[in-house]
């Protein structure tokens, strides 16, 4: 497959995602740094789960680095527990808060100012972030041109025949990053139409009536057999 026909194939599934689900307006959260906060509590968990948690947050007034960073992590844990896994979530938000203000004066502009690579290697390394909360706060708060992949991801594009099975984050990432434009808001919302529909119908056992990519014209086919059929 050329580049272009691949480029092509890839934005064919966008536009026919975007047409079924609409535009998402994602990441759910009134300033970068809830975003930030948000991507470590959605470790491991639905964004239900990890919404409760920064709703707890915001409600006992903690959702702020300087009182994040001075807290207690059995305090923050407290409030986070139906993002599960919560004291080892209560010790990265207080790491990445101190970091946030020491480094970044607290100021995701000064974050997003910083060079994309520099950038994604300096949150690699604080302990705890794995490439995709990284990607996730430098997409989302930083508006950085980084595409977020997830298990929903990996799923519906190997179904596809555009990954090889189990691929690795990276080359998944490389399927999106190599062939459409670096631009963070079609990384943005396309991202979030992969979520909708491993949501909704790429699961585990496909729904593939449901699936409005299935029957897209052209040389993409999902490889996934349709249950329905004999």
């Amino acid at each position: 497959m050329t580049k272009s026909s691949l480029r092509d194939d890839l934005l064919v599934i966008y536009d026919t995602l975007r047409a079924a689900f609409g535009y998402q307006h994602w990441w759910p959260a009134e300033t970068p740094f809830e975003t930030m906060v948000g991507a470590i509590l959605a470790q491991t968990v639905s964004w239900t789960n990890a919404a409760k948690a920064i709703a707890n947050l915001k409600d006992a007034g903690m959702l702020d680095p300087g009182r994040l960073a001075a807290a207690d992590t059995g305090d923050i844990a407290r409030l986070i527990v139906p993002s599960r896994f919560y004291n080892q979530k209560a010790e990265r938000i207080r790491e990445f808060s101190r970091i946030h203000i020491d480094e970044f004066q607290a100021d995701p502009a000064v974050m997003a100012a910083m060079e994309t690579d520099a950038l994604r290697k300096r949150l690699l390394a604080v302990r705890g972030l794995g490439k995709e909360t990284v990607d996730t706060i430098l997409l989302y708060a930083c508006e950085k041109p980084i595409f977020v992949v997830d298990a929903y991801t990996r799923r519906i594009f190997s179904r596809y025949g555009l990954l090889p099975e189990n691929p690795s984050y990276d080359r998944t990432q490389r399927l999106f990053a190599d062939n459409l434009p670096r631009d963070a808001g079609l990384f943005n919302d396309y991202h979030a139409q992969i979520v909708m529909l491993g949501k909704i119908a790429c699961r585990k056992s496909p729904l593939c009536d449901q699936c409005p990519i299935r029957m897209v014209h052209g040389s993409l086919r999902c490889g996934t057999p349709d249950p329905r059929d004999p």
